[in-house]
């Protein structure tokens, strides 16, 4: 792997992340200060911390009841666990994540809880599709995301954006309450502070899809860094892209791509991230034991793994996320 690069991407991902996770507390710190007067953000920061510190972790088996999950024990299937337990061990992430099977056909793979109690979910259709080097490249990058701690710091910026969103709704409606005395120019309209307000929420909620982006590419990088093998990943992505779109798009439209405006997306465009990935290829590879050096169990499941269902739209997660 290209070290160099693999340094200049990491420290940048790390600079992004600062100058997101900043600005969306600069935005909550001026709305608080505006509707609730000076000196107060420190207290609502304050509370922001204790509140991260001290809501109980959400069981990642109750939430994957949400799509119908199993867990997959290690005599299920051997070849996969152990594949996890290597990826694991190179992250230094313990307790080791629980795998979970998705009776569906859908191609999709995330993780879910923190680093004391994790879980990392995979869809039938992910399994049967990939080739073990390429599901490798997709475990590291989900273990990636618990070493790396996205799941709290999702959190955080989604805590932070909700406490904007309530204080400028807030705002908005005590402004509405006074117009009355401000038409009897009974008290004043500060026409910034009314903007500031108005677009809060939106800037937040932007932002927190950029670092959402921004965590993505690190875990990327990461995830090359525990296997060695950017092709691998990039291979997966490509696979994973290609099943997303309907045969008629990739017969009609072969340069169809996700309406959504990019600066909407969870997840950056598939094409950036397989360019960056190989980017990092290097002609002497670097790791010490690269997983696509090693020979890669498949990772079947036992016959009684069956009932898969159709990918299901779901109003929230969208399909299968």
């Amino acid at each position: 792997m290209n070290q160099t690069l693999s340094t200049e991407h990491r420290l940048r991902n790390l600079g992004h992340t600062l100058l997101l996770i900043g600005s969306m507390a600069l935005l909550l710190a001026l709305t608080s200060e505006l509707l609730l007067g000076e000196g107060v953000w420190p207290w609502v920061f304050a509370g922001v911390i204790l509140a991260m510190s001290t809501l109980p972790d959400i069981s990642p088996h109750w939430l994957l009841r949400l799509y119908q999950a199993r867990p997959i024990y290690p005599g299920d299937a051997p070849g996969l666990t152990g594949m996890m337990q290597e990826i694991c061990r190179r992250a230094g992430v313990t307790p080791q994540p629980t795998l979970y099977w998705i009776p569906s056909a859908a191609i999709n793979a995330f993780s879910v809880g923190s680093s004391r109690r994790s879980a990392i979910a995979l869809t039938d259709g992910l399994l049967k599709m990939l080739q073990p080097r390429e599901l490798a490249g997709v475990l590291a990058h989900e273990v990636s995301h618990i070493a790396n701690h996205d799941m709290r710091l999702m959190n955080l910026a989604d805590l932070i954006s909700r406490l904007t969103h309530m204080l400028s709704m807030l705002g908005l409606l005590l402004a509405l309450i006074s117009l009355p005395l401000v038409l009897l120019g009974q008290a004043p309209l500060p026409l910034l502070g009314l903007l500031l307000l108005i677009a809060a929420p939106t800037l937040s909620a932007l932002l927190q899809l950029g670092l959402s982006r921004v965590r993505e590419f690190q875990a990327d990088l990461s995830a090359v860094r525990i296997t060695g093998d950017p092709a691998g990943l990039a291979s997966a992505l490509g696979k994973i892209e290609q099943q997303h779109s309907s045969l008629w798009q990739r017969l009609l439209l072969p340069g169809y791509r996700d309406p959504e405006p990019s600066l909407l997306r969870t997840h950056p465009d598939t094409a950036e991230r397989i360019r960056r990935l190989l980017e990092l290829r290097s002609e002497t590879e670097t790791a010490d034991h690269p997983l696509s050096s090693i020979q890669l169990p498949h990772a079947r499941l036992p016959g009684d793994f069956r009932d898969v269902q159709p990918p299901r739209h779901r109003t929230i997660f969208r399909i299968w996320r």
